[in-house]
Order: structure tokens, then C-alpha cells, then sequence
């Protein structure tokens, strides 16, 4: 078994007991004599619960595991022989996972351990499932960038943040050129053989702070926190080399290319986010139009901002 449990008890022959059992019962254990030691004992091991007596020197038990959960994410038995003077509800309130009255048989503890490891797994377990099906509902299956509705979720907080403490914000909209000529001619598979390769060459292109989303089709679009519009197309340059740079075998012993047009554009103060995406469609259409493969920026702050929120 991989699990590892501390025993903190000041009782030499019982934590020394406890040890041995818990060891046999094939459970790695570690031990301690006081709350201080194990506290000191967590900073380099790591524990999956602990088992303490209440009565220590120094910090009490109770003391000890209202620490452990204020700063660790570990399950914490609390045994006593002392019934009259403490609680289950003070225990848990504190935030034990079980309270064990002294003198119990060794057996009794082990199954308690086991309640509570496999309580733990069924939280783990739950929390991995939610944090799965979050992590689904904002991301796009093919290329596994976040979806567009994330993508006007993520915008709104950075145009907030814009708007606070005056930081640049950059948007970038890219779409491949030609697209619909790969489909038809080499398949759909072949399609998102391209489109998967290409989210990858764009989240290769940034930095921890920047998002990239899939914004439909074979648009993609990027968000590019505290960056002017000059370094944002940096980025874009960044981007449009690697696309071009990159070989695609689309059918045997012959190698192909894509290129991208690109718009750019930078946040104005106040202004509505609707009004920001329409200027970054606008200048990746006029990359279009200019013959596509290419960067086109548009800054020109509108002169009235009547749009509503998309």
C-alpha cells in the first residue's frame, strides 16, 4: 500500500505499538512525540492521515488538527481516553475525520483507518470527475483549446481588468487560408489533422498569461493580457512563421503547407466587447482581402460605442 500514516502520541509504548501494527497491517507509518514534531514532519514527508492522541505536550490534538486542516489536505483520527471531557462533535468540529475512545483493540483502529482512506478515495475520485466534466464544458474536443463560450467569459474578465487597473489588453483572430479547399480535397480527417496541429503551434507561441480558443470553424482567436498592440504582433508574427514553417503530409510522398491571415487589434477604455471582436474579424478580413498570409491591424478607437455585449 502507498499510503502513509503519522501516529502522534507522547505514550512511547503506545505510539510504538501502533507503529508496529499499522507497519504489519502493510501501511507506511512515521511517528511523532508532540503536535510541534509533526508539523515539522510535514514540511518533508508526505502523510495521508494521521492518527494523534489529544493529550500532548504543548499543542493539544485538537489544536494539532485544526492546523493540519487549515494547511494540508490530510484526514486526521483523534483518539482519547479521556470520554467524558471530549466529544465526536468536538472532534469533527475541529475537523477530524473519526475519534477512537481508548483502550480499543488494535483491529477496531485499523478499521476506522480504512473508513476513512476510503472515504478520502471517494472524494478524490469525485473531485477528479467534477474537475473533468468543468474542464470539458470549457474546452473544444478536437483541438482541446477552450471553446468559444469560455472564450467570451475569459474576454469579459480581461476587459475588466482593462478597464480597473488600465493594463493593455491585445486580441488576435486567425483563420487558415484556403481551408475549405484541404477538406474537399483530402477529407475531413485530414481537416482536423490540421486543425489539431495548428492549436498546438499556437499555444507553443505564448506565454502562461495569453489564452487560445477555438472560435469556430478553422477561426481561432487569442487573448493577450498587458500587451500592446506592437508586441501583440510580435505574437502574430510568431504564429504566422511557425504555421508556415510546419510540413503536412496530406497524401503520401508529398508535403503541403498552410498559411493563416491574422487581425489584430487593441482594447479601447470603456468600450464594449462586442465592438473589440468585430474590429479583430475586421482586420483579419482585410488580411483577406489583401491577399491573405499576412497581419492586419486595425486601432482606430470608434466614435461611439452603441453596441451591446455579444
Amino acid at each position: 500500500m502507498d499510503e502513509h500514516i503519522l501516529i502522534v502520541d507522547d505514550d512511547t509504548a503506545i505510539k510504538d505499538s501502533i507503529h508496529e501494527f499499522i507497519e504489519r497491517s502493510g501501511y507506511n507509518s512515521l511517528t511523532a512525540s508532540s503536535a510541534e514534531e509533526a508539523l515539522e514532519l510535514l514540511k518533508s514527508n508526505r502523510v495521508n492521515v494521521i492518527i494523534t492522541d489529544i493529550m500532548l505536550p504543548g499543542e493539544d490534538g485538537l489544536h494539532l488538527t485544526d492546523l493540519v486542516k487549515q494547511n494540508h489536505d490530510i484526514d486526521v483520527i483523534v483518539m482519547t481516553g479521556y470520554s467524558n471531557d471530549y466529544s465526536y462533535s468536538e472532534a469533527i468540529n475541529k475537523g477530524a475525520s473519526d475519534l477512537i475512545f481508548k483502550p480499543f483493540r488494535f483491529e477496531e483502529l485499523l478499521l476506522r483507518l480504512k473508513k476513512v482512506l476510503k472515504n478520502r478515495q471517494v472524494l478524490q475520485d469525485r473531485a477528479r470527475v467534477v474537475d473533468k466534466l468543468e474542464e470539458l464544458a470549457i474546452t473544444d474536443g478536437l483541438t482541446k483549446l477552450y471553446n468559444l463560450r469560455h472564450f467570451y467569459n475569459q474576454l469579459e474578465v480581461e476587459i475588466g481588468r482593462s478597464n480597473r487597473y488600465g493594463h493593455s489588453l491585445s486580441l488576435l483572430l486567425l483563420d487558415i487560408d484556403n481551408f475549405k479547399v484541404y477538406n474537399d480535397s483530402y477529407g475531413h480527417l485530414e481537416g482536423d489533422k490540421i486543425l489539431v496541429r495548428l492549436s498546438q503551434i499556437i499555444k507553443s507561441c505564448l506565454r502562461n498569461m495569453d489564452s487560445a480558443y477555438r472560435y469556430g470553424g478553422e477561426e481561432f482567436t487569442v487573448i493577450l493580457p498587458e500587451t500592446k498592440g506592437k508586441k501583440a504582433k510580435n505574437v502574430a508574427n510568431r504564429i504566422k512563421t511557425a504555421v508556415e514553417l510546419e510540413r503536412f503530409f496530406l497524401e503520401p510522398d508529398k508535403i503541403s503547407t498552410i498559411t493563416i491571415s491574422i487581425g489584430l487589434t487593441e482594447y479601447f477604455k470603456k468600450e464594449q466587447r462586442s465592438t473589440f471582436i468585430k474590429r479583430a474579424d475586421q482586420a483579419m478580413y482585410n488580411s483577406k482581402a489583401k491577399g491573405r498570409n499576412r497581419i492586419s491591424s486595425l486601432f482606430v478607437e470608434p466614435a461611439s460605442d452603441q453596441d451591446n455585449n455579444a
